[in-house]
């Protein structure tokens, strides 16, 4: 009776071992990673489906689009998350991948609230973070410093900002930060800071900057007005797990479309009165 007692807490670990193995080999757990842009949404979503569908388990990470992509391709998570292209990427075979465009994403400068700026033109933005202008007086501001925070060199929204307003130049060395929403609490504590976040990161802590008398807003973006804008991808493998795809079709789902994604921040792609391919040029 001794030994049969002592075997059964050994069996009982083998079946919970076998019944995890299962678990996982079915896929109710994926890992989504990459944009810091896109976090927010992918996050809010999981939430909602977890919600719905008890057992299922959506782990969302951040790390920047470069992580996302490299992460996807090399099969170590299920979705890569990225505010640009594969295409636009080095290293990143994209033809190898699925792209799942979710939801378009604004992005905006944003400053500290006392440097007396409120409209700039693209022209003077790029000389900004070219180091070119350096101080706020030279825009009709204070007489302060200007500060300039990067985010990230793998971070999507950093290469959008480049290729929109920098026109693919380099912005000057400056601090860097991996976390949109560590780069708005700088802005917002450091007198004469800039920098650049997705709408959907914008608070009433910092101020925003109108572009040539356009303002950042969602309608003209839809339009192409606002030029800073980028699609929000979650790529994948040709070939994936049940359940990656099941999410994936509740994230494209007109409920949450419509019902998250704007409450959030962000633009539902059919809200897009223009297409970009992955060059950046209009096709309709």
């Amino acid at each position: 009776m001794k030994k049969i007692s002592l075997f059964i807490p050994i069996i009982a670990v083998i079946i919970l071992m076998t019944g995890c193995s299962k678990w996982v080999d079915q896929g109710e757990s994926i890992t989504a990673v990459g944009s810091s842009a896109l976090q927010p949404l992918v996050e809010t979503v999981a939430e909602s489906y977890q919600a719905q569908n008890p057992g299922k388990f959506i782990n969302v990470q951040g790390g920047g689009s470069g992580t996302g992509l490299s992460q996807v391709q090399s099969g170590a998570v299920e979705i890569g998350n990225s505010d640009v292209f594969a295409e636009e990427k080095s290293g990143i075979d994209a033809a190898a991948l699925i792209d799942h465009r979710v939801a378009v994403v604004g992005i905006t400068p944003i400053v500290n609230k006392g440097v007396g700026v409120k409209d700039i033109s693209m022209e003077n933005l790029k000389k900004i973070f070219t180091g070119e202008i350096t101080n706020w007086n030279q825009l009709g501001g204070k007489d302060q410093r200007i500060v300039i925070l990067n985010r990230a060199a793998g971070s999507g929204t950093r290469a959008t900002f480049e290729r929109w307003v920098l026109d693919g130049e380099t912005a000057i060395r400056a601090q860097e930060q991996d976390s949109s929403g560590m780069v708005r609490q700088i802005v917002a504590d450091t007198p004469g800071a800039i920098s650049y976040v997705a709408f959907s990161y914008v608070t009433e802590d910092v101020a925003t900057l109108n572009i040539d008398g356009v303002e950042p807003t969602d309608e003209n973006v839809t339009t192409n007005d606002w030029t800073i804008w980028a699609y929000e991808h979650m790529y994948t493998k040709k070939e994936t797990d049940q359940l990656t795809k099941d999410f994936l079709a509740y994230m494209l789902s007109e409920d949450v479309q419509k019902n998250i994604v704007g409450e959030l921040g962000y633009i539902p792609v059919s809200d897009m009165k223009v297409e970009r391919d992955w060059e950046g040029n209009l096709v309709n």
